[in-house]
């Protein structure tokens, strides 16, 4: 048999593991964000202490490599006073002819099916500065988007 075609083990096929990628930019969150990072990292360093298998250790010190960075790049920003959108504001606004009720937050506190928008997606920066009664351009569409409302 040609060596072109034999393994010499079956590790030479495993995918790489790779680190899990930062967001670019500033690492901002809300209080309740910081408090999920903290018990995340809680979480992995209690699941790190019962581990025996290697691939399993090597996966959660991955984990815990980026939540330990996260946490210690955190930047908790002030409660929004509701004026204008801003980082933390609840926001309804119509889209399309749709109403809809978001909250800007962090990148690791984002949950888009529950409203929790990162404040670096497009629609969160098409509303960031803007006031109730603004009709802003999105996706291509002048005033596509008009602010019902703004709160904390």
């Amino acid at each position: 048999m040609s060596v072109a075609f034999r393994r010499e083990s079956d590790d030479e096929h495993l995918e790489p593991k790779f680190e899990l990628p930062i967001p670019p930019g500033p690492n901002l969150v809300t209080e309740r964000g910081l408090a999920l990072i903290a018990a995340r990292v809680e979480t992995l360093e209690e699941e790190l202490a019962g581990l025996s298998d290697e691939t399993e250790i090597k996966r959660v010190k991955r984990d815990l490599r980026y939540w330990r960075t996260r946490q210690a790049t955190a930047q908790v920003m002030p409660i929004p006073d509701g004026g204008v959108v801003a980082f933390g504001s609840k926001v309804t606004f119509t889209l399309n002819g749709k109403e809809r009720t978001i909250t800007l937050v962090g990148d690791d506190e984002a949950d888009p099916a529950a409203g929790l928008l990162s404040f670096t997606a497009p629609l969160s920066r098409a509303l960031m500065e803007a006031e109730v009664g603004d009709e802003i351009d999105f996706g291509g569409k002048p005033g596509a988007i008009e602010v019902l409302g703004v709160g904390a």
